[in-house]
């Protein structure tokens, strides 16, 4: 059973950095992808950032809206997956979920991360 526990959430403020951690455990294949997905308040989950499964080559895609603020990037040998924001802002307000997409789809339970002005 594929299990994904995030951490590194929290509280910050505008202009500040943040890394987030999504622990996998769990085997994946180079048919599933590595995501982060964001829900801000009243608004729908939206999509962040992905990546090729563990130890697999592919492209790595970006939302538009977070492309110069955010690197999505992993640990091959730990089974970790993060998210580094930098320069965020108050819309970067939201609660963050990795997702391993593919043959099956596995959610973490997602992290807040609230930005101050």
């Amino acid at each position: 059973q594929m299990q994904l526990v995030e951490n590194g959430g929290g509280s910050v403020q505008t202009g500040g950095s943040l890394k987030l951690s999504c622990a996998v455990t769990g085997r994946t294949t180079c048919t599933d992808r590595l995501g982060w997905y964001r829900q801000a308040p009243g608004k729908e989950r939206e999509f962040v950032a992905a990546l090729p499964g563990f130890w697999c080559s592919g492209a790595t895609v970006y939302a538009d809206s977070v492309r110069y603020r955010i690197t999505i990037s992993r640990a091959n040998a730990e089974n970790i997956l993060y998210l580094q924001m930098t320069t965020v802002q108050p819309a970067c307000t939201a609660i963050y979920s990795c997702d391993i997409g593919g043959p099956s789809d596995y959610w973490g339970r997602g992290t807040q991360v609230t930005v101050s002005s």
